[in-house]
């Protein structure tokens, strides 16, 4: 048991958790989460009773070490993050890099990630794609974007509500406004909508509706659609489904 285990969480509904997930978080010696009131609902939810403590992007620099020293020892670590897979645009690459360069286990237990079904809600093909993650917020985006622009594949991007318009304007700019795009937002919770169409289409929806909750933007790529026979989106009147 002396060894990391990284376990995805729900990203939205609770009953998506695993048996498995359950059972080693009463296990372990310590949890280490990305937020300790988030992750205290799931255990309180779950009557897992292991200590708690806090492991986030400020203050992992400086207890990475310290935790692999003490799993090597004998420990047992459970790392969360405050929903889906630990690592994924969140905390945690540093530990388990860390944990691998000391020799330390590391096992990541299968689980929820929101990009998955948004991208296979897309209607876009998925048997090849990327997983760009958040667009660099100043530095390199625009030399980013021109590259998204020719690039084959289905690309799968996270955006906030605060930065979605306009995201999804910069890539409508750099990719042409009748490239087709699929935008998820609240996967598995009570809201949870897709909205499907070309950029133009799209930017014109979230322009009327204001954007909520947390985005998962499934690009089409340059070559999808010459394979196409039929548009990869339903009509206008329904792209919310």
């Amino acid at each position: 048991m002396a060894k990391l285990f990284v376990i995805p969480t729900p990203i939205g509904n609770l009953e998506d958790m695993t048996f498995r997930a359950i059972r080693m978080l009463k296990e372990v010696d310590l949890i280490l989460a990305e937020d300790t009131r988030t992750t205290g609902v799931l255990l309180k939810h779950f009557d897992i009773r292991s200590p708690v403590q806090s492991h986030h992007k400020f203050n992992e620099h400086q207890t990475v070490e310290r935790y692999a020293e003490r799993i090597k020892a004998g420990e047992s670590m459970a790392l969360v993050s405050d929903a889906g897979t630990p690592a994924i645009s969140d905390p945690g690459f540093l530990l388990v890099r860390t944990c691998i360069q000391k020799g330390v286990e590391v096992e990541c237990l299968p689980g929820a990630t929101a990009f998955i079904p948004a991208l296979v809600v897309s209607g876009l093909p998925n048997d090849k794609f990327y997983f760009e993650g958040f667009l660099p917020l100043k530095k390199g985006r625009r030399l980013r974007l021109l590259e998204i622009a020719s690039e084959n594949r289905t690309g799968i991007f996270f955006e906030s509500p605060f930065r979605l318009l306009k995201t999804l304007a910069q890539l409508s700019e750099a990719c042409g406004r009748c490239r087709y795009v699929s935008v998820s937002r609240e996967l598995s919770k009570r809201f949870e909508e897709t909205v499907r169409g070309t950029l133009e289409e799209v930017i014109g929806y979230f322009s009327e509706n204001e954007p909520k909750g947390e985005f998962v933007i499934i690009l089409e790529g340059t070559k999808t659609v010459k394979g196409l026979k039929d548009k990869p989106h339903a009509p206008l009147q329904n792209l919310s489904t």
